[in-house]
């Protein structure tokens, strides 16, 4: 359904049709476009993991985005994922086939135990994706995102290590 095809320079269009208030309002607001910019080059730099576009097999279309990357988290090395679908792809199973995507991704890789996502509480939708996407929830918890911002969020796990 979908392919995971790491960020590529061309990918700022991407950056910004995210960008908008219904597709960050659980993610502190829309960015300015000097924050954008920011985060795609970020995204091309980042060594510690990989940012994806998230693209439909069967069309080519550019559905959204997801990645992983390393993070501290109780005293653990972890990776960290997070996923952004448009909206005319939204409720297909877009995400949760991108997520399972990429759990293979970071599960190949070998280095960790444990793949967490924080979606806030009240994100129904990306707390399902988890669930759907075989995510175990640990609870809840105080994250910080954007930086500077705490938010309340579900911390959910996956076993990279386990079957």
């Amino acid at each position: 359904m979908v392919r995971l095809v790491p960020w590529a320079e061309g990918d700022l269009a991407l950056l910004r049709r995210i960008n908008t208030p219904e597709m960050k309002r659980y993610v502190g607001g829309p960015e300015t476009d000097e924050q954008v910019e920011a985060r795609h080059r970020r995204y091309l730099a980042l060594g510690t993991g990989q940012m994806f576009r998230v693209e439909l097999v069967a069309s080519g279309d550019a559905a959204g985005t997801i990645g992983h990357w390393e993070r501290e988290w109780h005293g653990e090395r972890v990776y960290e994922t997070g996923w952004s679908v448009l909206p005319e792809f939204q409720g297909r199973g877009v995400a949760v086939a991108a997520a399972r995507a990429l759990i293979e991704v970071v599960r190949a890789e070998g280095r960790h135990r444990w793949l967490h996502a924080y979606p806030g509480v009240d994100n129904t939708a990306s707390n399902a994706i988890c669930r759907r996407a075989g995510f175990e929830l640990v609870g809840e918890t105080e994250f910080e995102y954007p930086p500077g911002s705490l938010m309340r969020s579900h911390d959910w796990r996956y076993d990279l290590r386990g079957a």
